[in-house]
């Protein structure tokens, strides 16, 4: 004989037990992190993007460089080693209207020995470097690592970071910023660096515009 279900729900319902989703239990949503960060980097590079900039400072020159900290602790600044990364930042500067100078132009009128000024804190050589050149502001990016054993996976992990500060030819700081990532790829590098480049490029350039056309100015 088949038995109704009517008198079993009623039964249910009036003592009191509540549908399932009333316990607190809900169907798993879909992890939307990754989303919502993208929706706040696009945000933030907007944001930086549409600070309003003195024609005069488009015309001035920037000089890019870019240095390594090796195993040892000394710099690595020799620009050709660093060309496919000086590109992915220079051609989003020229995209925005800044000027800046070819590693062929910077190599042409400095000497190796100012170069590496701008990375041993010496301010006057870096200085008089940037006055030979004619250069109005030097943007300084610094490549650190931190290579390791991943202890779970026993693979080697490096870590890589890449500091950029804007600075006046006086030497005062415009902008400051920086980007980094992690990867199990260990050996190259500066291929990680050339990719963490290319994946952060856009906001870390849209930060240093933005500080450039907001602070370049003052005094």
């Amino acid at each position: 004989m088949r038995l109704s279900l009517l008198p079993l729900l009623v039964a249910l319902c009036t003592s009191g037990v509540a549908p399932a989703q009333a316990d607190g239990f809900r169907f798993s949503q879909p992890d939307t992190s990754e989303q919502r960060e993208a929706q706040a980097r696009d945000a933030r590079v907007a944001q930086d993007l549409a600070v309003p900039c003195r024609a005069d400072l488009l015309n001035r020159k920037i000089m890019v460089v870019i240095g390594e900290t090796m195993s040892n602790g000394t710099i690595d600044a020799h620009q050709e080693n660093f060309g496919p990364h000086y590109r992915a930042i220079n051609r989003r500067l020229q995209a925005l209207g800044l000027r800046t100078y070819t590693p062929e132009q910077i190599k042409k009128q400095i000497a190796q020995a100012e170069l590496d000024a701008y990375f041993r804190n010496d301010p006057d050589t870096a200085l008089a470097a940037s006055k030979k050149l004619g250069a109005s502001f030097v943007l300084r990016g610094l490549i650190t690592t931190d290579a390791a054993i991943n202890p779970m996976m026993a693979v080697n992990q490096v870590s890589v970071n890449m500091g950029f500060t804007l600075t006046a030819s006086n030497g005062r700081v415009v902008s400051d910023t920086e980007a980094s990532a992690s990867s199990y790829a260990g050996a190259d590098v500066r291929r990680m660096a050339l990719t963490l480049v290319d994946e952060q490029a856009d906001e870390v350039v849209a930060k240093l515009y933005g500080d450039y056309c907001r602070n370049a100015a003052r005094k």
